[in-house]
């Protein structure tokens, strides 16, 4: 039987440490094809290139799998392997493991969820994996055995069109994590200021500074199933059209 073709991508950079490991565990699922940024590029969303050029080259790196760095954002080492580079449309999309969490509010800024969800644009299975350690030196091999269970149970049943899983794992061992739930985002956003600051030439610059707040304590959050010791699994689409006030927004702006 012909094996899987897995395209794997991220934000963090092609030799960032999460990566590294997805690739390594994909290996022992199926024929991997890495296009990832050459550089890091988190917090970028769904950003595309526009105004300037774009390039990629192979590299060697580790493993079986053929690697392609790529000066674009996630979304354009996706839509570059689409056009450009895989032989033929992946079985699935799966982008990370991003070194930090990417649950709640945090997957519309994330480069990691924006390449899976980028597959889902193209009617692929995709899915975005995230630890819930920012340490370059992170242990992602503890969760191993549920990053591959995640991705071959999805490879076994299509989800419907559109439709890509944001996954986010607790910072524990393998014995710690009391299993995986499905979840719903919570409702939580970041509150933010910026610290002013000036340079030796007497011009102000700024950092970007402010701490989570999570409003959200429903027991089917993924913010709780994180701080209980759960990997979280959500649903996301990419069509963000408020259906519930459709019909109260036609009766507000009936001018006749």
């Amino acid at each position: 039987m012909e094996r899987p073709l897995i395209l794997v991508t991220n934000d963090d950079g092609i030799t960032a440490p999460g990566i590294r490991n997805l690739v390594s565990f994909m290996n022992e699922i199926g024929e991997v094809v890495v296009v990832a940024p050459n550089s890091p590029q988190s917090g970028k969303g769904h950003a595309i290139t526009i105004n300037s050029t774009l390039s990629y080259e192979e590299v060697h790196l580790d493993g079986p799998q053929i690697d392609f760095s790529c000066s674009g954002t996630p979304v354009d080492c996706v839509k570059m392997a689409l056009d450009k580079i895989l032989p033929r449309r992946p079985d699935i999309v799966v982008s990370g493991i991003n070194h930090g969490a990417n649950s709640s509010i945090n997957v519309i800024y994330s480069g990691t969820m924006s390449a899976a969800v980028e597959a889902g644009v193209e009617n692929l299975p995709a899915i975005g994996f995230s630890l819930l350690d920012f340490s370059w030196e992170a242990d992602f091999t503890q969760a191993k055995e549920h990053i591959q269970n995640i991705v071959r149970r999805t490879l076994e049943n299509p989800m419907p069109k559109g439709v890509v899983l944001n996954v986010n794992i607790p910072k524990l061992l393998k014995e710690e994590i009391k299993g995986i739930k499905v979840c719903k985002q919570a409702k939580a956003k970041w509150e933010e200021s910026f610290d002013e600051r000036v340079n030796p030439h007497g011009k102000k610059y700024y950092w970007l500074t402010g701490y989570f707040n999570n409003m959200d304590d429903s027991e089917d959050a993924d913010e709780t199933a994180l701080a209980n010791g759960y990997i979280s699994i959500v649903p996301v689409k990419f069509d963000l059209t408020a259906y519930e006030y459709m019909k109260t927004l036609e009766e507000v702006m009936n001018f006749d």
